[in-house]
């Protein structure tokens, strides 16, 4: 058997589908890694994780473009030829856990709507109770 975990952001808000009556949530995880080359110039490189998370549809609001998250489950790579005609691959997730880490965009607008309604009391409120 084969785990991985990762720790990312998601790169745009999940989608929801129902494939054989069954709910499946699909968003893209990006890590990224930062070091320093032999000359000593500071590199990026981002990796991007297919992720398929079954059967959990309370958490499609939660998934919103910019939360990190922690996930883990069981890894495939796909393997194709690209519109250029080069050979690439693409890692996926069939995750079996996920965690929050941190708010994405929408939290970040709530607290940016109430800010500017002078609403203080709302920014002190958390926002909606997490589904587990």
């Amino acid at each position: 058997m084969i785990k991985l975990q990762l720790i990312g952001y998601l790169g745009k808000d999940a989608i929801q589908r129902e494939v054989n009556d069954k709910t499946v949530l699909h968003f893209r995880v990006a890590h990224t890694e930062r070091f320093r080359n032999q000359q000593g110039v500071q590199q990026e490189k981002t990796t991007w994780v297919d992720c398929a998370l079954w059967e959990r549809e309370n958490l499609a609001p939660y998934l919103a473009q910019g939360t990190q998250v922690y996930a883990e489950g069981f890894p495939t790579v796909d393997v194709f030829t690209n519109r250029a005609g080069e050979t690439v691959g693409e890692l996926r997730l069939r995750v079996t856990n996920i965690q929050l880490l941190s708010p994405g965009r929408r939290d970040d607008e709530r607290q940016r709507q109430a800010a500017a309604a002078g609403d203080d009391e709302a920014l002190d409120q958390p926002s909606e109770e997490l589904p587990f």
